[in-house]
């Protein structure tokens, strides 16, 4: 579970390396790999609209 987090993550911010890459697609499951970006991604999404409520006051 943890290179599926740790591909998903370098997925999202652009430096996951064409070796790694292939590896995932060779070797990982499509669906943790969908349902690990769409949960990394609700996570992300939640804590900026959290700075931005406490910013706003």
């Amino acid at each position: 579970m943890w290179s599926v987090i740790k591909s998903v993550l370098a997925a999202l911010i652009g430096v996951q390396n064409d070796r790694q890459r292939q590896h995932d697609f060779s070797n990982g499951k499509p669906a943790a790999f969908i349902f690990t970006a769409i949960v990394v991604t609700l996570l992300f999404v939640l804590v900026l609209a959290s700075i931005a409520m406490f910013a706003a006051g």
